[in-house]
């Protein structure tokens, strides 16, 4: 884990009167996964999904988005690495075999449905969505990951970014993206 020096930035700054993330948010949860990281054990315990799930304020003059971004991945990857290990420490390997077996499976069913049919549409035709063919792209890499072992890197799943569609036209929004958090859980704690 990166550590800034007394007095200095983590991570660079966008322009002043450009938008960037909250510097203080920023620096008050890289302190408290710091914390976390470094305690023999561990309260108030930050998970690989709370990394994932952290989201920042716009400022002026704030940090990089894309070099705080990028942090947040290595250590959503440290912090999953962790849970694995302790699971395989305090459970044993077949314990963790399970729980990828049964996360990977739920996946795998989602992706065997056909192109075009494996998440829902919106009902309002205003609504924002993504494309079928960008999401339905990605679903057959995915498939190939989970049963060919074909190479992909999770950063390919986290930066995952599709075209926009209108309502039916798309796939909603919120169940694919719910869909690639669990994706990227999984593949964080196997990799």
């Amino acid at each position: 884990m990166h550590v800034a020096r007394p007095g200095s930035s983590p991570f660079a700054r966008v322009g002043r009167t450009e938008f960037g993330y909250n510097t203080r948010q920023v620096d008050r949860f890289l302190t408290k996964a710091r914390g976390y990281y470094n305690a023999d054990n561990p309260d108030g315990a930050i998970t690989s999904k709370d990394v994932r799930a952290m989201a920042f304020d716009p400022a002026r003059g704030g940090y990089e988005p894309q070099a705080v971004d990028a942090a947040l991945d290595r250590l959503e990857d440290v912090f999953a690495l962790r849970e694995r290990d302790h699971l395989i420490r305090t459970q044993g390997e077949d314990a963790w075999l399970r729980q990828i077996g049964r996360s990977a499976a739920v996946l795998r069913n989602r992706l065997h449905r056909p192109a075009g049919e494996r998440f829902r549409r919106p009902t309002k035709k205003d609504t924002p969505s993504y494309d079928v063919e960008d999401v339905d792209r990605l679903c057959d890499e995915l498939l190939r990951y989970l049963e060919h072992e074909a190479p992909l890197s999770v950063d390919v799943v986290r930066r995952a970014v599709f075209r926009e569609a209108r309502g039916a036209d798309g796939y909603e929004e919120n169940q694919v993206d719910v869909f690639l958090d669990r994706v990227v859980e999984l593949m964080a704690g196997i990799d």
